[in-house]
């Protein structure tokens, strides 16, 4: 696996020296400043790979700028809004921008309305790390009790219901805002940030679209993308749902191995394919990671490497962000099956047998908290994962 990093650009509290220096090789990115539904420029694409080809002081950095994460898919392609037709053209444009610039790698998702979702976003461990945590029953009281969306109360089990009431009924002012702040904090790396009301109002826009309608949509989505893709020698791969099931009643089509199924055989392809996040889709205890992989290896082009611990059986559930070797998911038997479906490329005569990896997210620790970055992407913090995550690879690439 090359072992990627993402960075948010010159403004990224994680320089590339630390990047560097973690023993990153390449770099995930994007042009964060460019909204949804626009092109990409060529000489805004060429201007983020001199950033990540050099360091501020013009010195060469060592690292390559690897994979594209992401070019948002705008919401009127998600909802078939008037503007999608546009919207699509100015997507396929900047995919042939980005393989002008040798760029071969595109990362997506196709989640409605909000990207990651979490209720805490300093969780306290009981060694002081700091993680990222998705609290049922606090989540629950948002919707219910503070966004007041209508037939919320229906979403949720009995027992949930009564924890959350307990909670929205203790909560002050400034415990609400700080609540509201962390699950409507947009989108990492986004320019983009809400009100209630104009989440209400971007909420509306999906009134009427069930998981079907959604799943029509992208795949309206795909059949012009991939084919610019293939034409280009592209990969694209699309991120699951984070959490991997419905929120404020919105569908959400990217969370189980059949969805992920459905996604390569929609449009069959080697253009079109997944972002195999293990974070994302073992906060399913119904998702059988390494087994899917096993299954779905082929049509992998990046993964992000990652672990939560699930606090319940059920779907959903709490969870918080845990050490990349700690959680509930065995990732060392993903990594197992990874390298395994390297090696099968590699005799196949894959030219892209080698698939990116990034740690993804991580805890604050020792002195994270200082830089202020932004959340789940700390320089220590991804630094030992990135660590524990080499160390399983270079040992079961040695076995393989």
């Amino acid at each position: 696996m090359r072992q990627t990093w993402r960075w948010f650009g010159p403004a990224d509290k994680v320089t590339l020296w630390d990047i560097r220096q973690a023993g990153a090789e390449g770099i995930v990115t994007s042009l964060y400043h460019v909204p949804p539904g626009q092109a990409w420029s060529r000489a805004g694409i060429r201007k983020r790979i001199g950033e990540v080809e050099r360091h501020a002081d013009g010195t060469p950095s060592g690292l390559t700028l690897d994979v594209i994460e992401s070019i948002p898919v705008s919401e009127a392609i998600k909802t078939a809004g008037p503007e999608r037709e546009a919207h699509v053209a100015a997507w396929t444009e900047s995919l042939r921008n980005c393989a002008a610039e040798g760029i071969r790698v595109i990362c997506y998702n196709f989640m409605p309305v909000l990207d990651w979702t979490r209720t805490d976003l300093k969780h306290r461990r009981p060694n002081g790390a700091l993680a990222l945590r998705y609290d049922l029953p606090d989540f629950a009281a948002f919707d219910i009790h503070v966004l007041a969306r209508k037939d919320a109360v229906q979403d949720y089990a009995p027992d949930v219901l009564a924890e959350a009431a307990g909670r929205a009924a203790g909560w002050d002012e400034a415990a609400r805002d700080k609540l509201a702040g962390n699950i409507l904090a947009g989108l990492p790396g986004s320019v983009e940030r809400w009100t209630l009301d104009s989440f209400r109002a971007r909420l509306a826009s999906y009134d009427g679209i069930t998981a079907d309608a959604l799943r029509a949509n992208m795949e309206w989505f795909l059949r012009r993308v991939v084919p610019v893709a293939e034409e280009l020698g592209l990969r694209l791969c699309c991120h699951p749902d984070d959490p991997p099931w419905a929120l404020f009643g919105l569908p959400r089509i990217m969370s189980t191995e059949a969805d992920c199924r459905w996604l390569v055989e929609v449009v069959k392809s080697p253009a079109n394919g997944i972002t195999f996040c293990t974070g994302s889709l073992g906060a399913r205890g119904d998702n059988d990671l390494a087994g899917m992989v096993r299954r779905l290896g082929p049509h992998i082009h990046f993964l992000h490497l990652r672990n939560v611990r699930r606090e319940g059986d059920t779907v959903p559930c709490s969870f918080f962000e845990d050490d990349h070797l700690g959680g509930s998911t065995d990732l060392v038997a993903v990594i197992r099956a990874v390298v395994a479906e390297q090696n099968r490329r590699r005799a196949a005569g894959r030219a892209d047998w080698q698939i990116p990896m990034r740690p993804d997210h991580g805890q604050e620790i020792l002195t994270d908290a200082e830089r202020v970055g932004t959340p789940g992407y700390p320089a220590v913090g991804r630094l030992k994962g990135l660590a524990e995550l080499r160390g399983a690879m270079m040992a079961l690439q040695a076995v393989a």
